[in-house]
């Protein structure tokens, strides 16, 4: 049986404010490159991984002073993507008040747009896995 190599790609950022933006156009050009020989399911799957990216990263900037990794391949059914940063304490869901100016929806909307999302906690930080379908 001939080996079939699995699309994958690693990108680190500086863990900057800008990195939010460069680690979604990292992302759309990963999906890019997916697409041409695997197309997505349906549109949404695509803007559904893009936007989970960018609220991984916005929360890894806000939450985990430095850099992080982003690590995105393609599984028999869908895309895993993996955010690495510095902070050991895992993500937990807060309350949203609109009132007060919004957040507090990120962790939902993850949680809502992918089939699985797991932490693994380590001394210098944390992995997040999450798999969306593509």
């Amino acid at each position: 049986m001939a080996s079939v190599e699995i699309p994958s790609r690693t990108t680190r950022f500086a863990g900057e404010p800008q990195s939010v933006s460069a680690a979604r156009i990292a992302a759309d050009e990963f999906l890019y490159d997916l697409a041409r020989t695997s197309p997505p399911a349906t549109p949404e799957h695509w803007d559904d991984i893009l936007l989970v990216v960018t609220e991984l990263a916005a929360n890894a900037v806000q939450y985990a002073p430095g850099a992080f990794v982003l690590s995105m391949r393609r599984t028999f059914d869908g895309v895993h993507v993996t955010l690495h940063d510095s902070n050991p304490v895992p993500p937990a869901p807060r309350p949203f008040h609109p009132s007060t100016g919004g957040g507090g929806v990120g962790w939902h909307l993850i949680h809502a747009l992918c089939d699985q999302v797991s932490v693994v906690t380590e001394e210098r930080g944390k992995y997040v896995h999450v798999f969306l379908p593509w």
